[in-house]
C-alpha cells in the first residue's frame, strides 16, 4: 500500500476544528470526503494534532494509506480539486509504510497574532485577535513568557480536567511586535487543550499591567487554571509547523 504524507494549510473560520465530528463541518472530515471519492474507499486520515474551532494552520500534517499508486503531485491536484478554497494541500509525498503523522511528531510550532488598537482593519479580523486600549508592555510579556520555557506542569494553562500528565516541554517562546500586531511564537514537544490560547490570554493581562511577571510565574507554579487569565480568541492562532 502507498502511504501519503500531506502538508495542509487551512482557514479554520468556518470549521468546528480539525477533528472529525459527526454532523459537524471539520477540516479532517472535509479532506476525508475528498479521499473517499478518489480512492473509492474510506481510508483513515491521521492528523498530527487537533486544532480547535476557528483556529488556522499553515503546516498541519496528515497521512493516509491507499492501494492506489498515484504520483504525489497528481494526488495533490486531485485532492485540491475536490476541496473548498479554504483548505489546500500544500505538499504531498510518499513516505514509508510505518510513518504516522501523529505518533512520529516530535513537536509543534504555533503562532498567535494579536492586533492592539481601537479599530482593527477588516481584512485582519478573521486571522488576528484584537485588544483595545494602550499598547501592551512587550518587555513585561517577554519576561513572563521566559518562565514557560523548559519542562513544566501546565495545569494552570489548560481546560483539561482529567487526571492526566500535564507536563510538557516548551523549547522557546518568543514575542515580537510589527505594525501594531504582536506575534507570540511558541515551540514545544506537545500542547494541552487550549494551552497556547490560555498562555497568551494570561500574557495579555501582564501586558496590560494587571499582573506582574512574578505573579505570572506564581500562577504557573500553582497548577490552578482558575488563577490564569482568559482563553484568547481562536482566530489569532495558527499551527505553523509540525516537527519530525
Amino acid at each position: 500500500m502507498a502511504n501519503y504524507k500531506l502538508i495542509i494549510s487551512y482557514d479554520g473560520t468556518e470549521y468546528k476544528g480539525w477533528q472529525y465530528q459527526p454532523d459537524q463541518r471539520t477540516v479532517q472530515g472535509t479532506i476525508h470526503k475528498a479521499l473517499q471519492i478518489i480512492t473509492k474507499r474510506k481510508p483513515k486520515l491521521y492528523g498530527a494534532g487537533r486544532t480547535d474551532a476557528g483556529v488556522h494552520a499553515l503546516g498541519q500534517v496528515a497521512n493516509f494509506h491507499t492501494r492506489l499508486f498515484i504520483p504525489p503531485e497528481s494526488m495533490k491536484r486531485a485532492i485540491n480539486s475536490l476541496l473548498p478554497p479554504d483548505i489546500r494541500i500544500i505538499k504531498c509525498e510518499m513516505v514509508g509504510d510505518k510513518f504516522n503523522a501523529r505518533f512520529h511528531s516530535k513537536g509543534k510550532v504555533y503562532e498567535y497574532r494579536l492586533f492592539n488598537g481601537e479599530v482593527i482593519p477588516p481584512f485582519l479580523q478573521r486571522y488576528t485577535a484584537q485588544v483595545k486600549g494602550p499598547s501592551l508592555s512587550i518587555g513585561a510579556m517577554r519576561e513572563a513568557a521566559s518562565f514557560l520555557v523548559g519542562e513544566k506542569d501546565f495545569s494552570s494553562f489548560t481546560s483539561e480536567t482529567a487526571k492526566k500528565d500535564k507536563v510538557r516541554r516548551i523549547a522557546s517562546f518568543k514575542i515580537r511586535k510589527k505594525g501594531g500586531i504582536y506575534y507570540f511564537r511558541v515551540r514545544g514537544s506537545g500542547f494541552l487543550k487550549y494551552m497556547v490560547r490560555i498562555m497568551v490570554g494570561t500574557l495579555i493581562e501582564v501586558g496590560k499591567g494587571k499582573m506582574t511577571p512574578q505573579e505570572f510565574k506564581e500562577i504557573l507554579d500553582a497548577k490552578d487554571r482558575n488563577l490564569a487569565g482568559p482563553t484568547a480568541p481562536p482566530q489569532g492562532l495558527f499551527l505553523l509547523k509540525v516537527l519530525y
